[in-house]
C-alpha cells in the first residue's frame, strides 16, 4: 500500500501503528517520526518563512478573504505515486490541506484513491482516528493496542490529580493576535487537574484579548502557539508588550506562566497528546507526578518577560 499523508498528525499515527515503509508522501511539515523527512514532500506553504506572529495571522485571513488555499499540492508527484489511500482532514482549512482541496487532483489520478478524513474535536477522536487508519490499512490490532495504551496513560496522570483543588487555567494558542486553544486543549487541562477559564472543550480556538485574559484571573497561564516548539514560544512571549494590569493577574504574581512545545504535544491530534497531558499535569500539580512530565516539554517562563527561562524548571 502507497499512503500520502496530508498533515502531520497523521504522518505520526501511521508511523505509530507501523506504517512506516508504505509512507510514500507526506508535507512540508512532517518531521516526526525523523525518518518522516526522508519521504517524498507533495504539500508545502504558500506562506513566506519566518514571519512574525501577526503578519502571518494577516495574510491567512486575507487567503481566505480571496478564497484561496493556503497550500500548494504537487500534481505531478502525486499522479508519479498513485496513492492506494490519502490521509486528509476536514478540521482546520488553515492548518493543512482538505479533501475539498485534493478534488481536482485526485480526477487526475488513473486509479482514484481511498481518501480518509480525520475529523477530531476530543481526545477520544484522536484514538478513534487512530483506530480508524489501521482499519483502513489492515493494521487494526496494532492501532487498537496503540490506542488502548493512550487512554491508558492519560487515565493514569488523571488518577493522580483527581481529587486535588484544580487551578484556574488559560491556554493561549496565538500571542499576536491572541487566541485561547479550543478542540482537545481544554479536556486536556481537565483531565491533568485543572479547570480551563476561557477554552470550550471540543470547540474551535476563537480570538480573544488580553482584557479577558485578565479579567479571567488564572492561576496559571500555558503559551502553546499553533506550530511554535519550546524554543520560539520562549523567544516570541519575551518580546510581546505586556498590558496594564499583568501584574495582577495571579499566575504573574506566583510565577506560573509556562511555555510549551506546541507543535509536537499539543497542536497537532496524533499520539503525543498523551505526553501533552502528563506535561499539564507536571505544571498544574508539580508534586503529583514525576519530574519526566514536564522535560522537554515545557518550562516555567519569568512572569515580566524577562530572561524567560528559569534554569530549576528546565
Amino acid at each position: 500500500m502507497k499512503i500520502c499523508c496530508m498533515l502531520p498528525s497523521a504522518t505520526e499515527i501511521a508511523y505509530a501503528v507501523g506504517l512506516g515503509p508504505e509512507v510514500a508522501a507526506v508535507t512540508y511539515g512532517c518531521d516526526y517520526p525523523p525518518d518522516a523527512r526522508n519521504k517524498t514532500v507533495v504539500v508545502r506553504s504558500k506562506l513566506s518563512k519566518n514571519l512574525k506572529p501577526a503578519v502571518i495571522d494577516r495574510q491567512v485571513r486575507e487567503f481566505i478573504q480571496r478564497g484561496e488555499n493556503l497550500y500548494q499540492i504537487d500534481e505531478e508527484a502525486l499522479r508519479r505515486i498513485q496513492p492506494d489511500l490519502i490521509l486528509t482532514q476536514e478540521l482546520c482549512k488553515i492548518c493543512a490541506t482538505s479533501p475539498e482541496d485534493l478534488s481536482g487532483v485526485l480526477e487526475s489520478l488513473q486509479n482514484p484513491p481511498q481518501v480518509l478524513s480525520l475529523h477530531p474535536h476530543t481526545l477520544g477522536d484522536v484514538w478513534n482516528n487512530i483506530r480508524e487508519v489501521g482499519q483502513a490499512t489492515g493494521h487494526g490490532p496494532e492501532a487498537e493496542n496503540l490506542a488502548c495504551a493512550l487512554e491508558t496513560r492519560v487515565g493514569e496522570v488523571h488518577q493522580k490529580v483527581k481529587g486535588l483543588a484544580a487551578p484556574r487555567v488559560v491556554c493561549l494558542e496565538w500571542l499576536d493576535p491572541l487566541f485561547v486553544a479550543g478542540h482537545w486543549v481544554p479536556e486536556m487541562v481537565a483531565v491533568a487537574g485543572g479547570r480551563d477559564v476561557l477554552g470550550r472543550v471540543a470547540e474551535p480556538s476563537f480570538r480573544t484579548d488580553w482584557g479577558a485574559v485578565i479579567a479571567s484571573r488564572p492561576d496559571i497561564i500555558v503559551l502553546m502557539p499553533c506550530g511554535y516548539s519550546l524554543e520560539e514560544t520562549v523567544a516570541e512571549y519575551n518580546t510581546i508588550p505586556l498590558p496594564p494590569g499583568w501584574d495582577n493577574v495571579p499566575a504573574v504574581r506566583q510565577n506560573r506562566i509556562y511555555a510549551v512545545d506546541a507543535t509536537n504535544y499539543y497542536s497537532r491530534p496524533g499520539p503525543r497528546l498523551a505526553e501533552g497531558v502528563e506535561a499539564l499535569a507536571g505544571m498544574l500539580h508539580p508534586d503529583a507526578g514525576p519530574p519526566q512530565w514536564i522535560e522537554g516539554r515545557g518550562v516555567r517562563c519569568s512572569s515580566r518577560g524577562g530572561s524567560g527561562l528559569h534554569r530549576r524548571d528546565r
